[in-house]
């Protein structure tokens, strides 16, 4: 069970860094309305993959913006 909790951790983690780095663009700034940006939710799935093959590259990594 604890390994569920980790990975779920983890992806809101870098969910939480994609919305940020996508928000901080000014494009998004001036088309999101206020009901828009309350909806957000770092707590999306549909992105991953739960079933199949996963390659994983352990010399790369994603380029998440470290946020200061």
């Amino acid at each position: 069970m604890l390994a569920l909790h980790l990975l779920q951790s983890a992806l809101v983690h870098v969910n939480t860094l994609l919305l940020q780095d996508i928000l901080s663009e000014e494009k998004w700034q001036k088309r999101l309305t206020d009901a828009d940006r309350r909806a957000l939710s770092p707590l999306f799935w549909t992105h991953v993959n739960p079933y199949g093959r996963f390659e994983l590259d352990m010399h790369s990594h994603l380029d998440l913006a470290v946020v200061a």
